[in-house]
């Protein structure tokens, strides 16, 4: 279908820039950089391959946008525009910290945790935009005329540029990698990391803080110090006091724990600890959780002598911080050293145990859902597949369906431990839940064709509503803590689907298979069965036949007699 295009519309012009090959080969170029390469090559390189893409994808995608919201812009007025003020933000925001920390910001409310960092060595990348302009002189000699192509190629390319062009550099979280003792004096190390491909597994992953009066204050340790803390190793699970060899603690692995001893280690009890419930809330607060047994557990453990006696413990609680035991005896969440601002590193508050809600949890919140909705297209979907069995249909269809959720159900389970919240939110929206929809849909849609009533249609989304309902109530209560765990909320989650189940294979009944084939097969008589209905002709005339001459009877057939 070609319609009439208005004589100062931009945006089919606009369009073919966006998917011009060059642009398109820079969109897939920014996709890849920045969920893979940049987790297995971080440095230099891949940060300016990350601004070259998004200079040469930036422009037109910019242009499609303001040609989207005036249509009457003129496609070069709107590519002028559009290459003017990206490569004029992009100088200002690499130039000034001030404004970049203002993108931090923006981008961190449009798009989740982002940070934008100033470098004037990025300024170097500016060229790129030269090959946007380019790509623009070739591609508005080919607008995109036909309104269908438009649609699909706006559907099908607008929504990953906008989201590669939001991705900025992952924001690295604080971790608490280890403890070591120098000297007798205490030193900690941290590190940082975004997600499974960069969290660090060793001390030596970390920088190093050391302090020189017992634990009051710190610093960097220099190169020599780093250098003989990280050739120690891994820091130990156990430790006793010094002065006290009978009083012994551990870090209980694979869990938020501490225990002490009384006896050199001969028996054992909790000195201070996080529950598994509440520590899984805790890290589900955080972004980009990942395993928590691992990220969020107790590591390694230093005992060493207070300042003013008794003993002190430090305690590295991966990404929780550092746990600290006062010569008091009082266990003390401390977070994590920070030193960007001044010379001596200060501690930073950790997060609240207690506190917190769906708000805090967004990322839960689209998993919940998605959770919820799929397990309400399964029903609808094994309802389909009912329907269209007892209307004689093909069984490939209960096959395709199934297979398609178990699919979406893959997805949606490989993404739950939120190792990547940027990625568990793409494979969300893009895979399961769409692909949950549709299936749903496509089955519901073929049952009505095998002979489903629109009674059955009803009860069929009934089912899939209740369904979504059910399992959404405990995993509403995930979110708000109660139950804490997420695999007591999915297994709840699970048994509410039974009643979904049943009403599917109840409503089976309703389909009425004879039917769906007088509906396909409707039947035509050749002959109107109505005498007196009317003809779609008038009939024949005929000529009046003469009347018949009365039969004249055939003579006597003479007879003839032998002779005597």
């Amino acid at each position: 279908m070609t319609g009439p295009e208005a004589p100062h519309d931009g945006a089919p012009t606009t369009l073919s820039w966006l998917c011009h090959p060059t642009t398109l080969v820079a969109l897939a170029l920014l996709l890849v950089n920045d969920h893979v390469l940049k987790a297995a090559f971080p440095g230099p390189l891949t940060g300016k391959l990350s601004d070259v893409a998004g200079l040469v994808l930036a422009p037109p995608l910019v242009a499609v946008l303001l040609t989207l919201l005036v249509p009457r812009l003129p496609a070069r007025a709107a590519a002028l525009v559009a290459l003017a003020s990206v490569g004029a933000g992009f100088a200002v925001v690499k130039s000034s910290g001030y404004v970049a920390e203002l993108a931090s910001s923006a981008w961190t409310v449009l798009a989740g945790p982002s940070l934008v960092r100033a470098d004037r060595t990025d300024l170097l990348t500016l060229p790129a935009l030269a090959l946007a302009w380019w790509s623009w002189t070739r591609s508005r000699r080919r607008p995109v005329r036909r309104r269908n192509a438009r649609t699909v190629r706006l559907l099908v390319v607008l929504p990953p540029a906008v989201l590669a062009v939001a991705a900025t550099s992952a924001v690295h979280y604080p971790y608490a990698v280890g403890t070591a003792l120098l000297d007798g004096q205490p030193a900690i190390s941290t590190g940082s990391g975004y997600d499974s491909g960069d969290w660090p597994t060793r001390p030596a992953d970390g920088t190093w803080s050391v302090s020189e009066n017992r634990g009051i204050t710190w610093r960097s340790a220099t190169v020599t110090e780093e250098q003989r803390l990280s050739g120690q190793g891994a820091g130990q699970r156990q430790a006793c006091v010094p002065a006290e060899p009978q009083r012994c603690y551990r870090a209980v692995e694979g869990h938020l724990r501490v225990d002490e001893s009384d006896d050199a280690g001969t028996t054992w009890r909790v000195a201070w600890e996080v529950s598994d419930a509440r520590r899984e809330e805790l890290a589900r607060r955080s972004y980009n959780p990942g395993d928590v047994r691992r990220h969020f557990a107790s590591r390694d453990l230093i005992v060493y002598p207070a300042a003013g006696g008794g003993h002190e413990v430090l305690v590295a609680n991966g990404r929780d911080g550092i746990l600290h035991r006062g010569s008091d005896g009082a266990w003390q969440r401390k977070g994590f050293l920070d030193g960007r601002f001044s010379k001596e590193a200060r501690w930073e508050e950790p997060p609240p145990l207690d506190g917190g809600g769906p708000g805090d949890r967004q990322t839960d919140l689209l998993l919940a859902v998605a959770l919820a909705l799929t397990l309400g297209c399964a029903v609808a979907v094994l309802a389909g597949h009912l329907a269209i069995r007892r209307g004689a249909g093909p069984g490939w269809w209960g096959f395709a369906g199934g297979l398609s959720m178990l699919i979406a159900a893959a997805v949606l389970t490989a993404v739950w431990d939120r190792e990547d919240d940027g990625l568990t939110f793409m494979a969300l929206t893009a895979v399961t839940l769409p692909l949950g929809v549709l299936t749903a849909t496509a089955l519901l849609v073929r049952a009505r064709y095998q002979g489903a009533s629109s009674r059955w249609i009803g009860l069929a989304l009934t089912g899939l509503l209740l369904t979504a309902l059910l399992s959404g109530v405990p995993l509403a209560g995930w979110l708000v803590g109660n139950p804490a765990q997420s695999r007591v909320a999915v297994a709840i989650a699970l048994l509410a689907t039974v009643p979904g189940v049943v009403l599917a294979i109840r409503i089976s009944r309703l389909v009425d298979g004879a039917r769906a084939y007088e509906r396909r097969y409707r039947p035509r008589p050749p002959y109107s069965p109505d005498p007196n209905a009317p003809h779609a002709y008038p009939p024949y005339p005929h000529p009046p036949h003469p009347p018949r001459p009365p039969a004249v009877p055939d003579p006597p057939y003479p007879s003839q007699s032998p002779p005597r």
